[in-house]
């Protein structure tokens, strides 16, 4: 591991200005559990690494009039563990509960997963699913982009080098919308074999699809939007055969890769009994709540 030097801003302006002065130079340090895999495996060599754990306000989780806002320093375990969350997006408490084990939810946050882009990464297919929102600062300002337009290729975003992702931002869903998140592994905790994440909206009678979201995970360079699939849903019966139909579409529109986890085909198989499920069980809270 090439030295580096460790840096400790008192606040965010003084954390901006490090990362402008330092470029592609520096990396930001949050809980480190993503951090320092690249770090051992040399896929990145930084000169500073800049800790922006005492920054004060990045690490709450706060219900305002439109949305509710979730720090960047948040750990995985604050998001598990939050009554809010649990009300208002139970999807989220359940991709708490199957990302890798407790000693990493413990430390990791969810702005350090969100910027470590990983394909097989368990916040990012439900976060975009519910159409979220990420905030990212620098010396230049700051800028709100959506989580569908974030991740851009494998392990990348379209976050600049001086730029801080601090907050993310998660829109209330309205009556009559359903989400749910699945992923299979053949451990639990363990990297996906497949995971897909699915919203839902009824119609006003709540048994045709008025819209649907399917964001799939850990199959291609980088979390994908079955957007095919989803359309094929819109103005349809909220039924077996219809979630069928987006299922087959979605194992399509994956771009799955044999390795360890499974052979291209199988991880096409999950995508499509894994989409079936999630969109039968979104409907079925849509309903209920």
């Amino acid at each position: 591991m090439r030295p580096f030097e460790f840096v400790v801003p008192s606040d965010l302006a003084e954390a901006s200005s490090l990362l402008s002065e330092y470029g592609e130079d520096a990396k930001v340090l949050a809980g480190g559990q993503s951090l320092i895999l690249l770090l051992r495996h040399r896929l990145i060599s930084p000169r500073y690494l800049i800790d922006i754990n005492r920054l004060p306000d990045l690490a709450s989780i706060r219900e305002e009039s439109d949305c509710l806002k979730i720090g960047a320093l948040t750990t995985h375990r604050a998001v598990e563990t939050s009554p809010v969350i649990a009300k208002r997006f139970p999807i989220l408490v359940e991709a708490e509960h199957r990302l890798a084990h407790p000693q990493v939810r413990n430390w990791g946050t969810v702005g350090g997963n969100l910027s470590y882009a990983d394909p097989g990464g368990d916040l990012g297919p439900p976060l975009t699913a519910l159409g979220a929102t990420v905030k990212l600062m620098s010396n230049r300002g700051e800028r709100t982009i959506p989580l569908s337009g974030f991740f851009i290729d494998y392990l990348t975003t379209v976050m600049e080098p001086d730029e801080i992702l601090v907050e993310i931002m998660v829109p209330y869903t309205n009556p009559g919308t359903g989400a749910a998140y699945r992923k299979e592994s053949i451990r639990a905790g363990d990297r996906p074999v497949a995971a897909v994440a699915a919203t839902v909206s009824l119609n006003g009678n709540g048994n045709s699809i008025a819209e649907a979201k399917i964001i799939l995970g850990g199959v291609g360079l980088t979390h994908i939007d079955a957007k095919q699939a989803a359309q094929c849903l819109a103005g349809n019966k909220a039924d077996e055969a219809a979630f069928m139909e987006a299922g087959t579409i979605a194992a399509g529109e994956a771009q799955p890769m044999s390795d360890l986890e499974g052979s291209e085909d199988y991880k096409r198989h999950m995508v499509r009994v894994l989409t079936r499920d999630m969109l039968t069980l979104a409907v079925e809270r849509a309903r209920s709540g």
